[in-house]
């Protein structure tokens, strides 16, 4: 690395990490300055993320500190990553009561791995990568296949966005307005964008941070294709069903011209209400939970969340083609193990499997 390279790291830890870590040798091989030079040139993943990564780091870098004094590179060795994976899984918040679970636990190492990875190739640790050997915490499953959404479910929620446009709108002052059907229409509801955006959660199994990406132009009304960002700035194409293209033109030729009057310069297809004040003319991934939880409450779904729709389009695609790359395409993921997770089968299902035998 050149001197510039080095003073812009200085500058970036400085700025970047100095709030949020103890005091730290500053050396140009310490820890913390590796830390800086990877998230300046190396990490590309969204802001949200970069902040989970930057915390998970700076819980090793504070561990380093505290165990041995310093954040010198040749004093990250096995044996302390070791001690900080089990430092992670002993660590508690009160009686019996762990700080961290094992997916969590798996997160931080996993980011860890990562870092210690680049910096390797860079800088080589005196008794290689400190992290090459230190294995995840097993787990019952990588991802909560079990919350996916049913079918019958699916059938619910859909029914339930459908009602949007019908009564989704009206008052919900019962005092004033007892006659549910005679209640007035709220000016700032957009029940066409709600359903259009219900039923593209669950026709994609798009992340609700996608779902707030998708721009107009995105939308192949020929190809039924989706294009947005996804985790770490990449982009992805998503399949849509004809029920859910059909959803977007809806509120395309009945809703989303009243906001472009109000976010003249936003490109987002999901708009906000007008009468919210959004500098950003996209919507949040809250406002994406609200609209969510309200579909589940008048469907009678419970314990369900947005990305159990994420996950039930990964059982679906298992179960109509038994295909592990088709639902490694549609959903994008980067490894294939997480697709092969939606073949792992169900408590209730291996219970109806016993059950039905002659």
């Amino acid at each position: 690395m050149s001197k510039t390279v080095k003073k812009a790291l200085q500058n970036t830890l400085r700025n970047d990490l100095g709030s949020n870590l103890m005091v730290v040798n500053r050396k140009i091989e310490s820890v913390a300055t590796w830390m800086a030079a990877y998230f300046e040139f190396e990490v590309t993943t969204m802001a949200s993320s970069q902040k989970v990564q930057r915390r998970d780091l700076a819980s090793f870098l504070n561990f380093m500190l505290a165990e041995v004094g310093n954040d010198k590179l040749p004093n990250w060795t096995p044996r302390l990553s070791q001690a900080f994976k089990t430092w992670l899984q002993n660590e508690t918040l009160g009686e019996n009561t762990r700080r961290w679970n094992d997916r969590t636990v798996n997160r931080v190492l996993a980011h860890l791995k990562t870092f210690a990875r680049w910096v390797n190739k860079y800088r080589h640790f005196p008794l290689g990568n400190p992290m090459a050997k230190i294995k995840l915490v097993a787990t019952t499953s990588l991802l909560s296949v079990d919350r996916a959404i049913t079918s019958t479910e699916r059938r619910r929620l859909l029914d339930a966005a459908d009602l949007l446009v019908e009564i989704g709108a009206r008052s919900k002052d019962r005092h004033r307005h007892r006659n549910e059907s005679q209640r007035p229409q709220r000016k700032d509801y957009r029940p066409y964008r709600n359903r259009a955006i219900v039923y593209t959660l669950i026709e994609t199994g798009m992340r609700r941070a996608a779902i707030i990406a998708i721009n107009a132009a995105d939308v192949d009304f020929t190809e039924r294709t989706i294009r947005t960002q996804e985790k770490g700035g990449r982009e992805q194409t998503y399949q849509i069903s004809r029920e859910g293209l059909q959803a977007i033109t809806d509120y395309l030729e009945h809703e989303r011209a009243d906001g472009v009057k109000y976010y003249k310069k936003s490109p987002a297809l999901f708009l906000p209400a007008t009468g919210k004040v959004n500098q950003s003319g996209r919507l949040s991934v809250n406002a994406i939970n609200a609209i969510w939880n309200s579909v589940c409450q008048a469907a009678g779904v419970k314990g369900k969340t947005p990305h159990s729709a994420r996950h039930g389009m990964g059982r679906h695609l298992i179960e109509k083609t038994g295909n592990v790359a088709a639902v490694q395409r549609q959903l994008g993921h980067q490894n294939a193990a997480y697709s092969l997770q939606y073949t792992r089968i169900t408590k209730e299902e291996l219970n109806d499997a016993l059950d039905d035998r002659e």
